[in-house]
Protein backbone atom coordinates (compact mmCIF):
# COMPACT_ATOMS: atom_id res chain seq x y z
CA UNK A 1 0.00 0.00 0.00
CA UNK A 2 2.91 2.38 0.69
CA UNK A 3 4.18 1.73 -2.84
CA UNK A 4 0.87 2.77 -4.37
CA UNK A 5 0.65 5.84 -2.17
CA UNK A 6 4.21 6.80 -3.09
CA UNK A 7 3.60 6.60 -6.86
CA UNK A 8 0.13 8.16 -6.88
CA UNK A 9 1.36 11.82 -6.98
CA UNK A 10 3.70 10.99 -9.89
CA UNK A 11 0.86 9.49 -11.89
CA UNK A 12 -1.43 12.44 -11.20
CA UNK A 13 1.38 14.82 -12.12
CA UNK A 14 1.88 13.07 -15.46
CA UNK A 15 -1.84 13.29 -16.22
CA UNK A 16 -1.78 17.03 -15.44
CA UNK A 17 1.28 17.45 -17.68
CA UNK A 18 -0.47 15.76 -20.63
CA UNK A 19 -3.56 17.88 -20.13
CA UNK A 20 -1.50 21.08 -20.20
CA UNK A 21 0.93 20.35 -23.04
CA UNK A 22 -1.21 18.17 -25.33
CA UNK A 23 -4.95 18.33 -24.69
CA UNK A 24 -5.01 22.06 -23.96
CA UNK A 25 -3.13 22.81 -27.19
CA UNK A 26 -5.61 20.78 -29.22
CA UNK A 27 -8.80 22.04 -27.57
CA UNK A 28 -9.67 24.50 -30.35
CA UNK A 29 -8.89 22.19 -33.27
CA UNK A 30 -11.45 20.06 -35.07
CA UNK A 31 -10.60 16.57 -36.27
CA UNK A 32 -12.52 14.49 -38.79
CA UNK A 33 -10.94 11.07 -38.20
CA UNK A 34 -9.25 9.12 -35.45
CA UNK A 35 -6.08 8.86 -37.53
CA UNK A 36 -5.88 12.63 -37.88
CA UNK A 37 -6.28 13.07 -34.12
CA UNK A 38 -3.63 10.45 -33.35
CA UNK A 39 -1.17 12.14 -35.70
CA UNK A 40 -1.64 15.48 -33.97
CA UNK A 41 -1.24 13.88 -30.52
CA UNK A 42 1.91 12.05 -31.72
CA UNK A 43 3.61 15.29 -32.75
CA UNK A 44 2.89 16.99 -29.45
CA UNK A 45 3.90 13.88 -27.49
CA UNK A 46 7.26 13.82 -29.26
CA UNK A 47 7.76 17.48 -28.38
CA UNK A 48 6.81 16.83 -24.73
CA UNK A 49 9.21 13.88 -24.36
CA UNK A 50 12.11 15.88 -25.85
CA UNK A 51 11.54 18.85 -23.54
CA UNK A 52 14.56 19.11 -21.10
CA UNK A 53 14.01 18.57 -17.37
CA UNK A 54 14.31 21.70 -15.26
CA UNK A 55 16.12 20.13 -12.28
CA UNK A 56 17.53 16.89 -13.76
CA UNK A 57 19.81 16.18 -16.70
CA UNK A 58 18.26 14.93 -19.92
CA UNK A 59 14.59 14.64 -20.87
CA UNK A 60 11.79 12.14 -20.58
CA UNK A 61 12.91 10.33 -23.74
CA UNK A 62 16.48 9.86 -22.53
CA UNK A 63 15.30 8.78 -19.07
CA UNK A 64 13.04 6.16 -20.65
CA UNK A 65 15.86 4.76 -22.79
CA UNK A 66 18.29 4.58 -19.84
CA UNK A 67 15.92 3.21 -17.16
CA UNK A 68 12.83 1.57 -18.63
CA UNK A 69 13.52 0.42 -22.19
CA UNK A 70 15.97 -2.32 -21.18
CA UNK A 71 13.50 -3.82 -18.67
CA UNK A 72 10.57 -4.00 -21.07
CA UNK A 73 9.50 -7.34 -22.54
CA UNK A 74 7.87 -7.87 -25.94
CA UNK A 75 4.10 -7.75 -26.12
CA UNK A 76 2.25 -11.11 -26.07
CA UNK A 77 1.71 -12.72 -29.44
CA UNK A 78 -2.07 -12.77 -28.83
CA UNK A 79 -4.42 -10.27 -27.27
CA UNK A 80 -5.57 -10.71 -23.69
CA UNK A 81 -8.69 -12.91 -23.72
CA UNK A 82 -11.73 -11.57 -21.89
CA UNK A 83 -13.23 -14.48 -19.97
CA UNK A 84 -16.25 -15.39 -17.86
CA UNK A 85 -15.91 -17.61 -14.81
CA UNK A 86 -18.38 -19.83 -13.00
CA UNK A 87 -18.19 -22.39 -10.20
CA UNK A 88 -20.10 -25.56 -11.11
CA UNK A 89 -20.62 -28.90 -9.41
CA UNK A 90 -20.11 -32.05 -11.49
CA UNK A 91 -23.38 -33.98 -11.73
CA UNK A 92 -23.75 -37.74 -11.58
CA UNK A 93 -23.51 -37.94 -15.38
CA UNK A 94 -20.02 -36.29 -15.18
CA UNK A 95 -21.18 -33.08 -16.91
CA UNK A 96 -21.14 -29.45 -15.78
CA UNK A 97 -23.63 -26.83 -16.93
CA UNK A 98 -22.67 -23.51 -18.52
CA UNK A 99 -25.24 -21.28 -20.27
CA UNK A 100 -27.80 -24.12 -20.34
CA UNK A 101 -25.42 -26.51 -22.12
CA UNK A 102 -23.70 -29.50 -20.54
CA UNK A 103 -20.00 -30.29 -20.95
CA UNK A 104 -18.27 -33.49 -19.84
CA UNK A 105 -15.36 -33.77 -17.42
CA UNK A 106 -13.49 -36.90 -16.24
CA UNK A 107 -16.00 -39.11 -14.43
CA UNK A 108 -13.73 -39.38 -11.36
CA UNK A 109 -14.70 -35.76 -10.57
CA UNK A 110 -18.40 -36.50 -9.99
CA UNK A 111 -19.61 -34.42 -7.04
CA UNK A 112 -16.63 -32.05 -7.14
CA UNK A 113 -16.78 -28.29 -7.58
CA UNK A 114 -14.91 -26.99 -10.62
CA UNK A 115 -13.99 -23.56 -11.92
CA UNK A 116 -15.33 -23.16 -15.45
CA UNK A 117 -13.98 -20.46 -17.77
CA UNK A 118 -15.52 -19.26 -21.02
CA UNK A 119 -13.14 -17.44 -23.39
CA UNK A 120 -14.55 -16.67 -26.82
CA UNK A 121 -15.27 -20.06 -28.39
CA UNK A 122 -13.63 -22.21 -25.71
CA UNK A 123 -14.87 -23.76 -22.46
CA UNK A 124 -12.23 -24.83 -19.92
CA UNK A 125 -12.76 -26.67 -16.62
CA UNK A 126 -10.27 -26.46 -13.75
CA UNK A 127 -9.90 -28.61 -10.65
CA UNK A 128 -7.39 -27.35 -8.05
CA UNK A 129 -6.04 -24.89 -10.65
CA UNK A 130 -5.35 -27.73 -13.09
CA UNK A 131 -7.22 -27.86 -16.40
CA UNK A 132 -9.13 -31.14 -16.59
CA UNK A 133 -11.38 -30.57 -19.63
CA UNK A 134 -11.63 -28.36 -22.69
CA UNK A 135 -14.48 -28.08 -25.21
CA UNK A 136 -15.63 -25.89 -28.06
CA UNK A 137 -18.53 -23.70 -26.97
CA UNK A 138 -21.95 -24.93 -28.05
CA UNK A 139 -25.10 -22.80 -28.26
CA UNK A 140 -27.49 -25.79 -28.25
CA UNK A 141 -29.86 -25.12 -25.34
CA UNK A 142 -30.10 -28.23 -23.16
CA UNK A 143 -27.60 -30.13 -25.31
CA UNK A 144 -24.61 -32.27 -24.29
CA UNK A 145 -20.98 -32.11 -25.38
CA UNK A 146 -19.24 -35.32 -24.31
CA UNK A 147 -15.65 -36.44 -24.70
CA UNK A 148 -15.39 -40.23 -24.89
CA UNK A 149 -12.22 -40.12 -22.77
CA UNK A 150 -14.25 -38.72 -19.87
CA UNK A 151 -16.63 -41.69 -19.81
CA UNK A 152 -16.35 -44.70 -17.55
CA UNK A 153 -15.31 -47.81 -19.44
CA UNK A 154 -18.87 -49.19 -19.32
CA UNK A 155 -20.28 -46.04 -20.93
CA UNK A 156 -17.67 -46.02 -23.70
CA UNK A 157 -18.73 -49.54 -24.62
CA UNK A 158 -22.31 -48.31 -25.20
CA UNK A 159 -21.26 -45.29 -27.27
CA UNK A 160 -21.31 -47.39 -30.45
CA UNK A 161 -25.08 -47.86 -30.18
CA UNK A 162 -27.21 -45.74 -32.51
CA UNK A 163 -31.02 -45.42 -32.64
CA UNK A 164 -31.14 -47.62 -35.75
CA UNK A 165 -29.04 -50.33 -34.10
CA UNK A 166 -31.17 -50.21 -30.95
CA UNK A 167 -34.38 -50.65 -32.96
CA UNK A 168 -32.85 -53.50 -34.98
CA UNK A 169 -31.76 -55.23 -31.77
CA UNK A 170 -35.25 -54.82 -30.29
CA UNK A 171 -36.89 -56.27 -33.40
CA UNK A 172 -34.71 -59.32 -32.92
CA UNK A 173 -36.34 -59.79 -29.50
CA UNK A 174 -39.91 -59.18 -30.61
CA UNK A 175 -42.54 -56.72 -31.77
CA UNK A 176 -43.39 -55.46 -28.29
CA UNK A 177 -39.74 -54.86 -27.35
CA UNK A 178 -39.29 -52.88 -30.57
CA UNK A 179 -42.39 -50.85 -29.69
CA UNK A 180 -41.00 -50.00 -26.23
CA UNK A 181 -37.62 -49.00 -27.68
CA UNK A 182 -39.26 -46.83 -30.36
CA UNK A 183 -41.41 -45.15 -27.71
CA UNK A 184 -38.33 -44.34 -25.61
CA UNK A 185 -36.50 -42.76 -28.56
CA UNK A 186 -39.50 -40.74 -29.74
CA UNK A 187 -41.13 -39.50 -26.53
CA UNK A 188 -38.26 -38.51 -24.25
CA UNK A 189 -37.43 -34.76 -24.01
CA UNK A 190 -33.72 -35.51 -24.48
CA UNK A 191 -32.25 -38.36 -26.59
CA UNK A 192 -29.85 -39.26 -23.75
CA UNK A 193 -32.81 -40.24 -21.56
CA UNK A 194 -34.13 -42.60 -24.23
CA UNK A 195 -30.67 -44.11 -24.69
CA UNK A 196 -30.38 -44.87 -20.98
CA UNK A 197 -33.76 -46.63 -20.98
CA UNK A 198 -32.89 -48.71 -24.07
CA UNK A 199 -29.55 -49.72 -22.60
CA UNK A 200 -31.45 -50.70 -19.47
CA UNK A 201 -33.52 -53.08 -21.59
CA UNK A 202 -30.28 -54.61 -22.83
CA UNK A 203 -29.31 -55.31 -19.24
CA UNK A 204 -32.69 -56.95 -18.59
CA UNK A 205 -32.09 -59.45 -21.38
CA UNK A 206 -28.87 -60.57 -19.72
CA UNK A 207 -30.54 -60.81 -16.31
CA UNK A 208 -33.74 -62.56 -17.40
CA UNK A 209 -34.15 -63.75 -21.01
CA UNK A 210 -35.30 -62.53 -24.40
CA UNK A 211 -38.69 -64.33 -24.25
CA UNK A 212 -39.42 -62.93 -20.78
CA UNK A 213 -38.45 -59.41 -21.87
CA UNK A 214 -40.76 -59.64 -24.87
CA UNK A 215 -43.61 -60.84 -22.64
CA UNK A 216 -42.96 -58.02 -20.17
CA UNK A 217 -42.91 -55.44 -22.96
CA UNK A 218 -46.18 -56.84 -24.30
CA UNK A 219 -47.78 -56.38 -20.91
CA UNK A 220 -46.26 -52.89 -20.52
CA UNK A 221 -47.64 -51.78 -23.90
CA UNK A 222 -51.05 -53.22 -23.02
CA UNK A 223 -51.28 -51.14 -19.85
CA UNK A 224 -49.90 -48.07 -21.66
CA UNK A 225 -46.75 -47.93 -19.53
CA UNK A 226 -43.85 -48.53 -21.94
CA UNK A 227 -41.25 -47.26 -19.48
CA UNK A 228 -38.14 -49.08 -18.32
CA UNK A 229 -39.34 -48.97 -14.72
CA UNK A 230 -42.64 -50.65 -15.65
CA UNK A 231 -40.93 -53.40 -17.62
CA UNK A 232 -38.45 -53.96 -14.78
CA UNK A 233 -41.23 -54.21 -12.19
CA UNK A 234 -43.17 -56.66 -14.35
CA UNK A 235 -40.13 -58.93 -14.57
CA UNK A 236 -39.30 -58.63 -10.86
CA UNK A 237 -42.84 -59.57 -9.85
CA UNK A 238 -43.09 -62.34 -12.44
CA UNK A 239 -46.17 -60.77 -14.03
CA UNK A 240 -44.84 -61.56 -17.50
CA UNK A 241 -45.69 -65.24 -16.94
CA UNK A 242 -49.23 -64.58 -15.68
CA UNK A 243 -52.29 -64.28 -17.94
CA UNK A 244 -53.27 -60.73 -18.69
CA UNK A 245 -56.32 -59.40 -16.88
CA UNK A 246 -56.94 -56.77 -19.53
CA UNK A 247 -60.23 -57.21 -21.40
CA UNK A 248 -60.03 -58.01 -25.06
CA UNK A 249 -62.55 -57.58 -27.88
CA UNK A 250 -64.28 -60.89 -26.97
CA UNK A 251 -65.43 -59.43 -23.65
CA UNK A 252 -67.83 -56.53 -24.16
CA UNK A 253 -67.15 -53.35 -22.24
CA UNK A 254 -70.03 -52.12 -20.10
CA UNK A 255 -70.93 -48.59 -21.11
CA UNK A 256 -72.83 -46.61 -18.53
CA UNK A 257 -72.64 -43.08 -17.19
CA UNK A 258 -71.69 -44.46 -13.76
CA UNK A 259 -68.88 -46.69 -15.10
CA UNK A 260 -65.68 -44.78 -15.61
CA UNK A 261 -63.64 -47.43 -17.36
CA UNK A 262 -59.84 -47.92 -17.36
CA UNK A 263 -59.22 -44.80 -19.46
CA UNK A 264 -60.28 -42.58 -16.55
CA UNK A 265 -57.18 -43.55 -14.54
CA UNK A 266 -54.57 -42.80 -17.22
Amino acid sequence: MQFLTFDKPKVEGSVLLVQRWILARLRNRRFFSLGELNSAIGLLLFDLNQRPFKKLPGCRRSAFEQLDAMALQPLPATRFAISRWKTARVSVDYHVEFDAHYYSVPHRLVGSKLDVRLTGSLIECFASNQRVACHAVSTVHGGFTTDAEHMPASHRAHREWTPAKLVDWARGIGVSTAAVVSWQLEHRPHPEQGYRACLGLLALVRRYSAPRLEAACTRAMAIRAPMLRSVTNILKCGLDSQPSQIRDSANPVIEHENVRGPGYYH
